[in-house]
């Protein structure tokens, strides 16, 4: 799990932050064009979502078949497309969430800066230091909206949560990883569904910030 946790958190991290100078930067252009009557807000938008979408599954396809064997995961179809499954999306939502913070702010600095408080509480809110069970009620809802908690309970789940090998506690890990982690494997499905929403969302909040806010100066 701390591996799933490190490589989410740092490729997440850096996908989002590498792409933002770059989306700043032709957001410069799309003001020109747009200006001249040549380019509409939602075209020019999903152009930029859609460019990313093979680069990131080549990217997560060499980081699934190069650590999935290292880390020593159980060789399964399943589990490996399960596992392929959440990189992909998550690199995805990554990606477009550093674009949605351009689309709502002036520059990439000002973005980096608002994108950065985000991954601090993404970071706390992950499930990894602080198991959701162990969550205060109070602060629980935060949980259930962070998308890199249901990276996590997606990745741990479909590796871990149907392994019927007894611990030394006496119960088995599947048992551990539900009452411990509160990861259900039959929910793996729905978990699924709603990181793949995640991306969605942010893209179409990208469409939306392409669309709604213009910081031009002049």
């Amino acid at each position: 799990m701390g591996s799933m946790y490190a490589s989410v958190m740092f490729i997440g991290v850096q996908n989002a932050s590498s792409v933002q100078p770059v989306v700043s930067i032709e957001r410069t252009v799309f003001y020109r064009e747009k200006a001249a009557g040549m380019y509409s807000a939602f075209p020019y938008a999903f152009g930029q979502v859609a460019v990313e979408i093979p680069y990131l599954f080549v990217q997560a396809g060499v980081y699934a078949i190069i650590v999935y064997p290292m880390i020593g995961f159980e060789w399964t179809t399943a589990k490996f497309f399960w596992y392929f499954f959440f990189m992909y999306f998550t690199l995805l939502y990554y990606t477009f969430y550093g674009m949605v913070t351009v689309g709502l702010t002036p520059n990439y600095k000002v973005a980096s800066i608002v994108s950065a408080s985000f991954y601090s509480a993404w970071n706390l809110f992950s499930g990894f230091f602080i198991p959701r069970p162990r969550v205060p009620a109070w602060w629980r809802w935060y949980v259930w909206i962070c998308p890199v908690a249901w990276t996590l309970y997606g990745l741990v789940s479909s590796q871990f949560g149907d392994v019927q090998n007894t611990m030394e506690g006496g119960e088995t890990v599947a048992e551990f990883v539900q009452s411990y982690f509160g990861f259900d494997h039959d929910f793996l499905g729905v978990v699924a569904v709603i990181v793949a929403a995640f991306a969605v969302l942010f893209a179409f909040l990208f469409g939306f910030a392409i669309h709604k806010f213009n910081f031009q100066k002049r």
